[in-house]
C-alpha cells in the first residue's frame, strides 16, 4: 500500500507567514523556507518581529480565518484520497493550520504546536519531533508502507530523500536547479499523476 506524504504551505495552502507579511505590511515576515533553509533561526527571527510590534497569536488567527486553499487544491487532494492514503506532514502548527485543514475536508495533519505567553504573545514554538517530515516517512516505510512525498521548499527535502518517491511541486528554480533528482510539477493534474 502507498501512503502519500504532502507539504501543507505551497502544495496545499499559500504561505501562512507571507499572508500575515502582507496584512501587517511587516516584509520581514515574508520569509519562508524557500528562502531559508534553517528552520530554527527563521523562526527565532519570527518571534521576535512578532513581539517587537505588538502582533499576537490571534492576530495571526484573524489572517488565517480569511485564507483559501490553493485554487484547486481540494479537488487534487480529493482525488488522491480516493486512491491513497495521505497525510499531510508540516512545519506550521496546529494553531495556525486547524481552519485550513477544515476548507480541506480534514486530511490527517502531523505538525508542531505553539505556546503563548499571559498577552498572548507566541513565547515558543514547539516540534513534534527534530526532522519530523523525514522521521514520519521512514516510520511509515519502517511498518511496510510505500511512501510518496511531495513538497515545494528546502525543508521538504530530507522528506522527499526519504520517500520511495520524491516530487517538487512549484518549486523555486533555486531549489529544482539544486536538485534535479526529484520530478519537478508545476500543477495539479501533473501532480496526481506523479503520486499515484
Amino acid at each position: 500500500m502507498i501512503v502519500c506524504c504532502l507539504d501543507m504551505e505551497g502544495v496545499l495552502t499559500p504561505e501562512i507567514w507571507i499572508e500575515v507579511a502582507e496584512k501587517t505590511k511587516i516584509k520581514e515576515l515574508r520569509l519562508t523556507t524557500r528562502d531559508l533553509p534553517d528552520y530554527d533561526a527563521l523562526m527565532r527571527r519570527r518571534l521576535k518581529i512578532l513581539r517587537e510590534n505588538g502582533i499576537k497569536l490571534k492576530d495571526i488567527r484573524r489572517v488565517i480565518a480569511k485564507m483559501e486553499p490553493l485554487p484547486g487544491a481540494r479537488k487534487f487532494l480529493d482525488a488522491l484520497r480516493a486512491r491513497q492514503e495521505v497525510i499531510v506532514l508540516s512545519d506550521t502548527y496546529y494553531e495556525f493550520a486547524m481552519p485550513l485543514m477544515e476548507k480541506l475536508g480534514r486530511p490527517a495533519l502531523f505538525c508542531n504546536w505553539l505556546s503563548t505567553d499571559q498577552k498572548g504573545f507566541i513565547a515558543r514554538y514547539h516540534l513534534r519531533q527534530k526532522n519530523g517530515k523525514e522521521a514520519a516517512v521512514r516510520a511509515l516505510k519502517n511498518i511496510g508502507f510505500k511512501v510518496k512525498a511531495a513538497g515545494d521548499s528546502y525543508n521538504d527535502l530530507a522528506m522527499l530523500e526519504a520517500a520511495d518517491g520524491g516530487v517538487l511541486f512549484r518549486p523555486p528554480a533555486k531549489i529544482a536547479r539544486a536538485f534535479p533528482r526529484f520530478k519537478v510539477t508545476k500543477n495539479y493534474p501533473a501532480l496526481l499523476k506523479a503520486l499515484i
